[in-house]
């Protein structure tokens, strides 16, 4: 995928490669050019850069950000700066923006949505919502990728919310009480370096190294967390 080697994506992004695996991962959900895309809650826009790359000459990519109205003026900040890289290069100018919280897209109008790393700010009611808005935005046959930080399983729902671990269980389970069906599931993104029990939780590890300096190299070593990755289908018949 020439959007992953392109030079208009960020050298910094660049070195996450091997910790992110995007062709794999975007090649296991099945992401073609001409597709119709959602990504919900891009944060800096590391897959954004890819995905508008790929799909801004025959399809489209809708980037679900924080809400504009959102009275966090840290996460106001965030989808500021994301604003501003939509500005930045032409290769965006396809990009439309919308609420995490909206309905995304008109009803069975888009082919894929995806989401990076992010289940674990949304446990409870918040991502019942957003997966029912995801499923209502897709088209019937439509997919949903997801990819998340991987909890060990039996892990407790505050455990989860403490540490940003997710276990697979609680993911489907959220998936398919919503109408999804999972296709399939792949190691593209797994760590077994990661014992998921660090004291600042995910954020232990790089890229967010929590503890800074504290057993910086120890960390380093492990590299970014464990993840999983799942592939989920809206029922032909939707």
């Amino acid at each position: 995928m020439n959007a992953v080697l392109s030079d208009e994506r960020d050298p910094k992004n660049v070195l996450r490669d091997d910790a992110r695996n995007p062709y794999e991962t975007l090649s296991f959900f099945q992401i073609t050019e001409e597709m119709d895309v959602v990504e919900l809650s891009p944060g800096g826009g590391w897959y954004t850069e890819i995905l508008a790359n790929y799909l801004h000459k025959s399809g489209g990519l809708i980037a679900a950000h924080f809400d504009k109205d959102t009275k966090s003026n840290f996460l106001k900040k965030i989808r500021k700066n994301f604003e501003k890289k939509m500005n930045s290069n032409s290769i965006y100018q396809n990009v439309e923006i919308v609420d995490l919280s909206s309905r995304l897209s008109e009803p069975n109008s888009v082919d894929a949505v995806l989401t990076f790393r992010n289940l674990h700010n949304w446990l409870g009611p918040t991502m019942d919502e957003i997966f029912t808005n995801s499923f209502n935005a897709l088209k019937p046959g439509g997919l949903f990728g997801v990819v998340e930080h991987r909890a060990k399983p039996k892990t407790s729902f505050n455990k989860m919310k403490k540490t940003g671990y997710v276990t697979e269980a609680y993911a489907i389970q959220a998936a398919e009480k919503t109408g999804f069906i999972l296709v399939d599931k792949s190691d593209i993104n797994s760590n077994f370096k990661d014992t998921t029990d660090h004291p600042k939780g995910v954020w232990t590890l790089p890229p967010s190294l929590r503890l800074k300096d504290v057993d910086k190299s120890k960390y380093l070593e492990i590299g970014e967390s464990d993840r999983m990755t799942l592939l989920f289908m809206k029922p032909e018949n939707s």
